[in-house]
């Protein structure tokens, strides 16, 4: 148990760190991250644009796709425009408050997606093994439950160790070896008791991190034995391809996300942590439109149709 010595100052600002580098390396990094972000943010919302407007589209699948691409737009959004400040700027300050608001929105958001892609293996069970019953099962009233259900669940499960960390006493040291607000970095700077904050962050994040990964397999091995009978190869390639996209963005979230909390310490791999964070925050929500959109022949058709039709309007 830690308790603040009464000589230490009280910290009244956080400085992230984010990465050490030299001032050309670090522009370099700043220009690379920039359009990295740029382009996801673009590309995701150009999929929102295209399954809100394209009728052929109006299907549950890509209703989940669209949903998934606006919560890309802002799950980066949450930690990379920070870090690409601080990699401009070499401003690292951060104040109490708005390091709580970015750990809360950051964790809600990964929360979020997490039931998301759950969600997604749901849709994708029923579409294959029960594709008679489809559309009647997934109604646009339960796409839109299950969509507003993820967000809600999602933001409310991460609500309690959010308010038990913005209770902790904070005193002495003040730099937070990241690029942004998190969980192991901000406990190790504590001078109050933070076991129960652990215990309860690691049986929150094991309870949703685990328990969405077993529903999700558990749905893919009912998809693949299902996928196996089908008479044809035909079929059978048909079938693969309505859940391969699917199940690639799955392995590159959650394997990184499950090496960094499904443990009981994260205390002497942090820095290992930050590399490995930069998947599922920066790397995945630019490669889940590109996955989404190269692999399926519906979404690259409405792609040609909403250019075709930009065109036209730019005509004189």
């Amino acid at each position: 148990m830690r308790k603040r010595p009464r000589n230490e100052t009280v910290v009244t600002e956080f400085l992230l760190l984010g990465f050490s580098l030299l001032k050309e390396t670090g522009f370099c990094l700043f220009i690379i991250i920039s359009i990295i972000y740029l382009v996801t943010v673009t590309a995701n919302m150009f999929i929102v644009i295209i399954v809100r407007t394209e009728r052929s589209l109006h299907k549950p699948m890509y209703f989940f796709i669209g949903g998934l691409s606006f919560l890309e737009i802002w799950y980066p959004s949450v930690t990379v425009p920070r870090l690409i400040w601080s990699l401009k700027t070499r401003e690292q300050s951060i104040s109490p408050a708005g390091c709580m608001v970015q750990f809360y929105f950051h964790f809600s958001l990964g929360a979020t997606e997490m039931f998301l892609l759950t969600v997604m293996a749901y849709d994708r069970y029923v579409a294959i093994c029960n594709p008679l019953r489809y559309l009647y099962v997934m109604s646009t009233r339960v796409c839109t439950i299950l969509i507003t259900g993820s967000w809600v669940i999602g933001f409310a499960s991460i609500l309690a160790p959010c308010l038990q960390i913005s209770s902790l006493s904070f005193c002495g040291e003040n730099q937070i070896d990241h690029y942004y607000c998190d969980l192991g970095p901000l406990l190790k700077l504590s001078c109050s008791d933070t076991s129960s904050v652990e215990k309860l962050f690691f049986c929150l994040t094991l309870f949703i991190i685990i328990g969405c990964f077993i529903l999700i397999i558990l749905s893919y091995i009912c998809i693949i034995r299902t996928t196996m009978m089908l008479p044809t190869a035909q079929g059978r390639r048909k079938a693969f391809s309505t859940f391969a996209s699917h199940l690639i963005v799955v392995l590159l979230f959650y394997g990184p996300i499950i090496f960094m909390f499904v443990r009981p310490s994260t205390g002497g791999l942090l820095h290992l942590n930050k590399m490995v964070s930069i998947v599922p925050s920066i790397v995945t929500p630019l490669l889940n439109p590109v996955i989404y959109t190269l692999r399926n022949q519906e979404v690259i058709a409405a792609m040609k149709k909403t250019a075709v039709k930009i065109n036209v309007f730019r005509e004189p």
